[in-house]
């Protein structure tokens, strides 16, 4: 079991995602801080229900079952003068208890799954390739720089689900799916109900 420092999100972060964020919150300041100093990572988990603010008299936020682990692979000073950093999602982890320090940040007991292994792209999942191909000339992930393997199932399917307009809630239950084969499934009844042919 590990201690992990815990940033809450209204999002899902999947594995090999990119997610960029705006940073004003003294605790998560103190946080990133901490992180790029010594290179680790710290743990996105979802917000099933509550608020990603800090409110004085409000009841801390539900917290999903599992996340994943978050490593900052840009930063830089935002137009409005707050911190931009842009995180990639790696392992995942079980979040079983946590514990709030007087500063508000949140940490979590984790046990960190193992780490995806590779699986080659199978030729029938190629159409999945090329709506991230198609996404990935977007001005906006543009910007993230991603970084894909694109004979790795496992890096096309998460980051492909970390792009496409979906519900967090649906995203969250995929982020637990273990079976690459199943994750394949998952994307292309998803796409078909996107492109109207469900």
């Amino acid at each position: 079991m590990n201690e992990l420092p815990l940033f809450p999100l209204s999002g899902v972060l999947l594995p090999y995602g990119r997610v960029p964020l705006r940073i004003f919150e003294p605790r998560y300041i103190d946080l990133v801080r901490d992180c790029m100093k010594s290179n680790s990572p710290f743990g996105v988990v979802w917000i099933r229900r509550g608020a990603e603010l800090a409110e004085r008299g409000r009841a801390s936020p539900e917290l999903g079952d599992y996340g994943t682990c978050a490593h900052i692979v840009d930063w830089d000073q935002l137009p409005n003068g707050l911190l931009g950093i842009t995180i990639e999602g790696a392992e995942r982890f079980d979040l079983f208890e946590t514990q709030t320090q007087a500063n508000g940040l949140v940490l979590g007991q984790v046990e960190v799954r193992e780490v995806l292994e590779p699986v080659r792209l199978a030729e029938d999942n190629q159409s999945l390739l090329d709506v991230l191909r198609s996404l990935e000339i977007h001005p906006h992930v543009e910007r993230l720089n991603l970084q894909v393997d694109y004979n790795d199932a496992w890096q096309v399917g998460c980051t492909l689900l970390q792009l496409l307009p979906l519900d967090e809630s649906l995203k969250y239950d995929l982020l637990g799916i273990d079976q690459v084969d199943e994750l394949m499934i998952e994307l292309h009844g998803l796409l078909n109900q996107i492109s109207g042919e469900d």
